[in-house]
């Protein structure tokens, strides 16, 4: 109990899986508001303190440059550059796994230093589909390319199986790469692939495994990528503890990254598997709410000799209590209580409304004054739609053949009367004029030879 001793001197609840939101009807960004992910991504460094073992807890910080409209960079470093100085840095990081370009968002403004891709999780929100091998390559990357676009922290993507054998595998990574991700997790199921904790898996043959990582590497080389490749094996559930070590064994042999036995059951086991390779970091998963693996504190993974934890259902699991609360509520005749829910203005921040309109300053053209849209229905009487245009025809003759004046704000049926007006957008005239402004709007002639004048009086 060591572990929540120097938790509790310091500070730090014991992280285990978050606790069940109340109703919003944008469920993503009540995660954010009411603080459901955490912030707090540490780096923990030991040192002795009155004869114990004693941790100062320090944020993890990465190079960042500030854009025109305020947001953050990457300073120069790829995605994977940033990622392997990340795995370089002292103690354990914490990723949750985001499924779209908003919950990545959510995920970097939290505090969060990297995160993953969950493949059950956009399985479910893109497709509303079980984690059974349903979901394809195509829309995976499709997928990745929009959640790396979103955010300048390194993103490790879900890349299945591969997607078939070994030429499959150096598609994906090559796509994955293209895609911006920093990293790519491959694992050594058949296809149809299974979800980790659930029935049902089988894996190939150790050397099908191995070459699937050697494939990956060598996509890698030929991109010119630095990817970081995550060699995870489920043999633990499929053939036995043993075989998952002597996976986990030769795919860092192969040159793997990251090493990652996926339903590990006890913590003894999470210990043995960690002694495998010491260089190579070991990623730990953390499945919510009732998976095989037992759930464990960062400082408890670190202790065992983890580097990176994933948490892969937080974000899709209180989304979907969210959203079903909501949707009660919205059943029952009423709207999510204002507490379950943020303003629309923290929602427009939140997407960046805001940073928009600052950069959109940047470009604002200085030649002519910007036409201001407006309302015709709601501003018929008022400002220059309540002032009176006057209409005159001229015959090519000379003779006044029309002379007419009528409130700006009713213009429908004007053609009837002005057939030579057909095809001119006198609303947009009166929408670019100046307020004040009096005189013409309008002066040519038409195919008889009549001259047409519209002025704004």
């Amino acid at each position: 109990m060591e572990h929540l001793a120097i938790a509790k001197d310091y500070n730090v609840q014991p992280l285990l899986f978050p606790p069940i939101t109340t109703a919003t009807s944008v469920a993503a960004i009540y995660l954010h508001r009411n603080n459901l992910i955490s912030s707090n991504f540490f780096s923990t460094r030991k040192r002795a303190a009155t004869g114990k073992c004693a941790r100062r807890l320090t944020p993890i910080t990465s190079s960042t440059t500030t854009t025109s409209s305020g947001g953050e960079r990457m300073s120069f470093d790829s995605p994977a550059k940033a990622l392997r100085r990340l795995l370089d840095s002292p103690g354990i990081h914490q990723g949750p796994a985001c499924f779209d370009a908003l919950s990545a968002k959510l995920v970097k403004n939290a505090g969060f230093d990297f995160c993953f891709t969950s493949g059950f999780s956009i399985s479910a929100a893109r497709l509303g589909l079980p984690d059974v091998g349903l979901i394809s390559y195509g829309e995976m990357v499709d997928q990745g390319q929009k959640i790396t676009d979103a955010v300048s922290i390194p993103v490790i993507g879900d890349g299945d199986n591969g997607y078939g054998n070994a030429m499959n595998v150096k598609r994906t990574v090559k796509g994955y790469i293209k895609a911006g991700f920093a990293g790519i997790i491959l694992e050594d199921q058949v296809s149809p692939k299974a979800c980790g904790h659930t029935q049902g898996r089988k894996v190939t043959s150790i050397d099908e495994a191995v070459m699937r990582i050697k494939a990956a590497i060598d996509a890698r080389r030929d991109s010119g990528s630095d990817i970081v490749i995550v060699a995870r094996t489920d043999s633990r559930q499929a053939v036995s503890f043993e075989e998952s070590l002597r996976r986990s064994q030769a795919f860092a042999d192969a040159g793997a990254d990251v090493l990652f036995i996926d339903a590990l059951a006890t913590r003894q086991e999470m210990q043995a598997f960690c002694e495998i390779s010491p260089s190579v970091p070991k990623m730990a998963n953390m499945l919510e709410g009732g998976g095989k693996t037992p759930i464990l504190t960062p400082i408890e993974l670190e202790d065992i000799g983890y580097k990176i934890v994933a948490y892969p259902l937080s974000l899709i699991g209180v989304s979907i209590h969210a959203m079903q609360d909501a949707l009660n509520a919205i059943r029952r005749g009423h709207i999510p209580s204002p507490g379950s829910m943020p303003s629309f203005e923290e929602v427009k921040n939140i997407l960046g409304f805001n940073d928009y309109y600052e950069e959109e300053k940047l470009y604002a053209s200085t030649l002519m004054p910007q036409p201001s849209p407006r309302d015709a229905s709601r501003e018929a009487f008022g400002s220059i739609w309540s002032r009176t245009l006057r209409i005159k025809v001229t015959g090519n003759d000379g003779s006044n053949k029309l002379d007419v004046r009528i409130p700006a704000g009713f213009l429908d049926g004007i053609t009837n009367i002005v057939p030579a007006l057909v095809g001119v957008n006198l609303k947009q005239l009166l929408n670019n004029a100046a307020e004040g402004m009096q005189g013409t709007l309008l002066d040519f002639n038409d195919t008889l030879g009549d001259r047409i004048q519209v002025f704004l009086e």
